[in-house]
This record gives structure tokens, sequence and C-alpha cells, in this order.
């Protein structure tokens, strides 16, 4: 257990004496039961908003306490294990601090920390942000292997993103080894190019640049709360018309997971006509899952390297679309769906994009040419689409597994049309359904009319295009309602 003495101390006076136990906590929203820390109240009873500085004065881990009636101490006795390296941090540096927190039998339990001006008076918001975006990226981070909210909107760190490498360098003192340890490694070598003066300006650019992307993710592990597979079924029941097979297969993930509590080996490979509701399922697995998502269309790769990134020799160098959609998504539990995989093997530029893909499908980890470091890919799960199988290579398609995306019938169609596509672009434009009644010899010719297309993308723009017809009618005619035959239809869809 490391012993801090935030007084900085000579070596020459007594050994400084660790005053606390550290404790594992999975919570991510501090209470007064579920604390960041717990200091000692035998003495005096601690007010439910403290101001003073974590400090050393007797070489104890301790808070100094600034009271209307002079200055008192306490020693800090548990901190959660994700806290250590920033109470140092806050110690070393003698930042003035408002505690909130609560009396209890076993000590004041503190559960929120903010920075204040000297004295306890206004609030330093710029200061104050990182503290905040520090703490919560605490609170989300696992607790060090080694080691066994918001009141107020403006406390919220969200909006505060890591680029100056004063600012990097704190998060790193902070984070400690909640960071996976190859990433830890990897910041402390980029780092010190980026202060070095003895490399070239660019070189210290595109470290710094580096370093703001990496450390702006939260990086987690691969361990998955418990779904609730009825819930997932809802979810599944409200986007999705039909299609029993496909969800049977999706809610056996779900309990899959629920057993392991982690991500199936295997991604999902949706194969079917366009136009029928592929995309719309992966993205009703990435709500039922509670994760991020991002999109890599597959058609519009044309070069290997568009995947990996540049290397940092060149000027112009920036990472790849897979390291950006981490970037972009803030986390590294995300769900990637990627579309039109069937495009995967079509290159043009060098290499080829699909045999990258291998490497991000195989969760061994993904190497960005910009960032130069093995990025974990435990958390992330692949949900691809593609319209023809054959054209998918083997390797890939051992990578997944693989689901046929049938084909609507007819009935299916009527179904969709009245309970889902009309119904949506009604509630959209702001219109009753009594305004826009259709029959069913309109229901009839609207189904025929579409009978040769895949999908239903035609249907939904035919009733985007009966609503706004109706829409108009009643503001230009001033009529109630609209009441659609096959005769009408058939003329409007022409």
């Amino acid at each position: 257990m490391p012993v801090f003495d935030f007084s900085g101390a000579s070596a020459s006076k007594a050994e400084a004496k660790c005053t606390y136990t550290t404790f594992h906590s999975s919570h991510t929203k501090p209470s007064p039961e579920q604390p960041i820390m717990v200091l000692d109240n035998k003495e005096r009873q601690w007010k439910h908003h403290s101001c003073g500085v974590f400090t050393n004065p007797v070489n104890r881990t301790a808070f100094d306490f600034k009271e209307e009636d002079g200055n008192y101490t306490a020693d800090v006795l548990k901190i959660d294990s994700r806290f250590t390296s920033l109470l140092k941090w806050l110690g070393d540096s003698r930042i003035n601090v408002r505690l909130s927190g609560t009396n209890r039998e076993d000590g004041y339990a503190v559960y929120r920390i903010r920075e204040t001006a000297f004295g306890g008076g206004t609030k330093l918001s710029a200061e104050d942000g990182f503290l905040q975006f520090m703490i919560e990226r605490l609170l989300e981070s696992n607790a060090p292997a080694e080691a066994e909210e918001d009141e107020e909107q403006e406390e919220n760190g969200d909006e505060m993103k890591l680029t100056s490498i004063q600012s990097i360098t704190d998060f790193m003192t902070c984070a400690g080894k909640t960071l996976p340890d190859n990433i830890r490694l990897w910041t402390r070598r980029n780092l010190a190019v980026a202060r070095s003066s003895e490399v070239s300006q660019e070189e210290r650019h595109h470290a710094q640049r580096a370093l703001s992307i990496m450390l702006n993710i939260q990086w987690k592990n691969n361990y998955f709360e418990a779904i609730d597979p009825v819930e997932a079924r809802r979810i599944l029941d409200e986007e999705l018309y039909g299609m029993e097979r496909v969800k049977q297969r999706i809610i056996e993930t779900i309990i899959q997971i629920n057993r392991t509590h982690t991500l199936p080996a295997y991604g999902l490979l949706l194969i079917g006509p366009a136009g029928t509701g592929k995309s719309q399922i992966a993205y009703a697995v990435a709500r039922i899952l509670k994760l991020p998502w991002t999109t890599l269309d597959m058609s519009s790769i044309n070069d290997s390297k568009q995947l990996t990134g540049s290397p940092r020799i060149y000027a112009n160098a920036k990472p790849g679309i897979i390291m950006e959609a981490f970037s972009m998504a803030g986390a590294s539990n995300l769900v990637f769906i990627i579309n039109e995989l069937d495009k995967a093997n079509s290159g043009k530029g060098n290499g080829n994009p699909a045999d990258v893909l291998l490497t991000l499908l195989d969760n061994l980890g993904f190497t960005d040419n910009y960032m130069e470091c093995m990025i974990p890919t435990g958390g992330v799960y692949p949900i691809a689409t593609a319209n023809d199988r054959d054209q998918i290579s083997a390797p890939l398609m051992s990578r997944f597994a693989v689901i046929d995306i049938p084909d609507y019938t007819a009935e299916e169609k009527k179904v969709i049309f009245s309970r889902f596509s009309l119904p949506k672009v009604l509630k959209r434009m702001h219109m009753e359904e009594s305004e826009c009644i259709i029959t069913e010899g309109a229901l009839e010719a609207i189904i025929q009319r579409y009978s040769n297309t895949s999908g239903i993308r035609d249907l939904e723009q035919a009733a985007e295009h009966i609503a706004a017809n109706a829409l108009y009618q009643i503001e230009v005619n001033h009529v109630e309602k609209v009441e659609y035959t096959r005769e009408m239809v058939e003329e409007l869809l022409k």
C-alpha cells in the first residue's frame, strides 16, 4: 500500500503513516451509502459541506478542515481503491476543495468533491471541470487489480476533453492503474516524446494528438451486467414485425451474456435482400446492450489504410476509421455495425480491407498505424449486414454467426404498412390516424404496386407520400380527413 506524504517532508522526518484502508466498489454514482471515502469524525461532527485541503501536517493521510472557529484535521479512514492516486494528486497540488458528506457511525462519508477558490468561495470553473471529469472517469473505471451524483448540472465533467500536456499528465497521475497496462506504458512513452526538445515539432504534435485521442476514450473491461430478456424482447417487438427466428437468436445471445458476463466469441452477420430491416436489427441490439454504436460502410472503403490509419512520418498523418470510431463513441465497449460486408473484398487501393477486419473481429486487439498501440477490442460486438452471401470470403464468414433475413410476404407487408409504416409517418407529421384513412382496397393496391420489390423501403416511401397528400388536402381544401380508395392510391402512386 503506497504511503502519501502531502507535506513534502524531508526524509529526515518520521516515516509517513497511511491511516486508511481501501475497498472495492463498482458503483458509478457515489452516495452517503456508497461514498468515495470516509473521514474520522469521533472528535467532531463535520458539516454537510466542508472546505479544506488534503494535507499531512503530522505525517498522517488526512484532511485539514477550515472551520469558522479554526482549522481541524481528520484522518482518512477508508477510500475507494480507484481514488488513491487522485487523493495523492489533490494533496501534492494543495488544491482547495469542498467536500459533501454525511456523518455516520463509522465516520464522515464523503460522496462529492469539488474544487473551490481559496477560502471556499467561487468555483474555479476550468480546474473544477478537470476534477469532475477525472472523478467521473474513475467512477466508470474498474478497481485496480492489486486492490481488493450530480445535484447540479454545472458539476458534470462530460464536456471536459484532455488536450493539453498538463491535463494529460494530471489524468495519468489520477487514473493510475485503472487504465490497461499497455495503454499506460504507451502513454508514458508518448508523453516523453510530446515533452522532448530533441524531436521535431511535428513529432511532438502527433504524440500529443494521439495522447488526446487515446485518453479521451473510456477504457473498460469486457465484463457485462445481466440484461433483462423480457425487456430485450419488448424492444425487438417494438422495432421489428415478425422475424421470430431472428428474435430468438438475439434472445439466445442475451441469455448467453447473462450466464458468462462476456460478449459471445462471434458477432452477428445478417444476410438478406435490401430493405428488410437488417440495420434496424443491429440498432435494436445496440439498444438492448445499452452500448454506443458506430457504423462502418464497406462500400466506401477502397484502401486498407482508411481502416488502419497512416504512420506518423507523414505531416498529414491521422488515425484510421476504426480508431476514429472508438474516439467518437468515447468508450471501448461498443457495437460495430459493418454495413455491406459483401463489398469488403473490392478494395482498389493498397491492401484488402477484408484482411484488416479480421484483426478487429478476432477480439485479440487492433493496431492502428497512427496510434502505434494495440487497442483492446474485447468489448466490441460486431454486427455485419450483407446482401450477397457469395461475395463474402470464407475467413470473414467464419467470424460470424450467420442469420438469414427472408423477404416479407404480401400479408406481412400489409401488417407492416398498417401498423408500423403509416402510423410512424403520421406521428412524425403531427397528424391523427383518423385524418388519413386507408381502405382495404387501397391497402391491396399499395401492396400490389410494390409486390416485385424487396424489403419495405418502398412501402415507407408510399406511406410518406400518402400522408403528405392527406395533409395537403386537409390544409388547402379544409377537410377534416381523407379516406383513400383503391383508385385514389393507384392515381397517387403512378
